[in-house]
């Protein structure tokens, strides 16, 4: 490599290049970013540049394909597949990063190309970038629309599709549910930087004592509206565990509509409440606070090492109530008629959540969603059997399909007569985003919070 070259094996943008390489042969984009980032140390600005790169190449996929299709002689997908990745990471900086010099993109990207076995190819990627940057002419290139050159499909759910790089059937669902507008303005978020909201822990501190060490590190936050644990940090906090607060105990990181889940339980000291799907915890750790620490929380999964991370947290946040289950909840016969309380938080597609998964959206196709509400049906049928006569149940997930939600409930309610869908009272925290139907449903864009659904049961008999 001649020793003038702009970029040296460990330049952000060969690191980026090294990373989705990996996610396009498969692998999460989270793994493929650490493993990058692990082997190298860097300044900040440049992990923060690798990790934009790879997090935004592959949320936004469908659309820097797009591009491709419209720019180039041959489609994305007969492009070599390093090629593809090249011209994603060039595409990508000139249309969403406003801060690097479309000049800077452009030779940057032709040096990757040289760099990456691609040298014949260096006119091919110069000019389509540059033909790119005369189409769009000195617009700002993050506005949704494309400069008409650019011929976006009539069919409004392939142009919402591929405006903000989403599966056609997904946008499919959120149009059933919310209407055209609507599901432009969920794209949009789902396409944001996602927050970072703290629970603070009450057994340890305050919520005005936790507030002002933050602030005194420099580093601001905001109460969230009817949650009296949340804290949402405002700008930028580097590491989590590097903040005030962390070893002691004093919070732990926990997205505000998660923090829904255990206001909608409603725990009481002294009771019994079984966790049915616990891993990684966060809401496990909840219930003991909400109950005071006293009582009994059995904390049920079936994979062992998902229960660690629970471990630590337990540890961490000094907390005596809870018991580890390893197992699966469709058969746990030692728990029937036990619980006072059981959470149900299922395993699900995390259409709520796509912003926090950068390829999660790939991942997911109609019939996953189908084999999870398949799923979902036998682990609430038989999770039902843990509560006592009179006792609650919670069913949550973190996703925004009616197959996986709407409908689990519903058909169970159908074949449970001694079972009641129970809405939540108006005086709890959850009970500002009941439905008419009585559930709870969270949508991202309105509420500015993961996307939840969540029911509250109870047994009668």
């Amino acid at each position: 490599m001649s020793s003038h070259s702009p970029h040296p094996p460990h330049s952000p943008r060969q690191l980026a290049f090294i990373g989705l390489r990996d996610v396009h042969k498969g692998a999460y984009v989270d793994i493929a970013l650490d493993r990058v980032l692990q082997k190298v140390s860097l300044p900040d600005h440049d992990r923060r540049l690798v990790t934009e790169l790879v997090y935004g190449c592959a949320r936004r996929q469908r659309t820097l394909d797009f591009l491709i299709d419209q720019l180039g002689k041959k489609k994305s997908h007969q492009q070599p597949k390093d090629l593809r990745t090249i011209l994603h990471l060039g595409l990508y900086q000139l249309r969403y990063q406003e801060r690097i010099p479309d000049s800077a993109a452009v030779n940057t990207t032709v040096q990757l190309a040289k760099e990456n076995g691609f040298s014949g190819l260096t006119g091919f990627v110069n000019g389509l970038l540059r033909q790119y940057i005369r189409l769009v002419g000195g617009e700002d290139g993050s506005t949704s629309e494309f400069p008409p050159t650019l011929k976006l499909p009539e069919n409004p759910v392939e142009r919402l599709g591929i405006l903000y790089s989403f599966p056609d059937w997904m946008i499919q669902v959120w149009i059933d549910q919310l209407g055209f507008a609507q599901t432009e303005e969920l794209c949009q978020w789902m396409n944001k930087t996602p927050a970072i909201d703290l629970r603070v822990n009450p057994l340890r501190t305050s919520f005005n004592e936790v507030q002002a060490t933050l602030e005194s590190a420099g580093i601001l936050s905001k109460p969230i509206p009817h949650l009296p644990q949340a804290l949402r940090l405002i700008g930028s906090s580097g590491a989590i565990q590097n903040l005030p607060g962390f070893n002691e105990g004093w919070w732990t990181v926990q997205d505000s509509s998660a923090q829904l889940v255990g206001h909608l339980l409603d725990p009481q000291k002294g009771e019994v409440v079984i966790d049915a799907c616990a891993a990684p915890g966060g809401k496990t750790t909840h219930i003991a606070e909400l109950m005071g620490d006293k009582g009994k929380i059995w904390a049920c999964d079936s994979i062992a090492h998902r229960l660690n991370k629970l471990k630590e947290n337990i540890q961490r946040l000094k907390l005596q109530s809870i018991e580890i289950c390893i197992g699966d909840s469709r058969n746990l016969p030692q728990f029937k008629n036990s619980g006072d309380r059981v959470l149900l938080d299922a395993p699900c597609s995390g259409l709520g959540t796509l912003h926090r998964h950068a390829d999660a959206r790939w991942r997911q196709t109609p019939e996953t969603v189908q084999e999870l509400s398949v799923l979902q049906k036998e682990l609430l049928s038989h999770t039902s059997t843990f509560v006592k006569d009179g006792g609650v149940l919670v069913y949550a997930t973190c996703t925004l399909h009616p197959k996986e939600n709407e409908d689990v409930v519903s058909s169970f309610l159908a074949e449970h007569p001694n079972w009641v869908l129970e809405p939540p009272s108006f005086d709890s925290p959850a009970g500002k985003y009941s439905t008419t139907q009585g559930w709870i449903k969270v949508y991202p864009h309105q509420y500015d919070m993961d996307g939840f659904f969540m029911a509250r049961l109870r047994k009668i008999r």
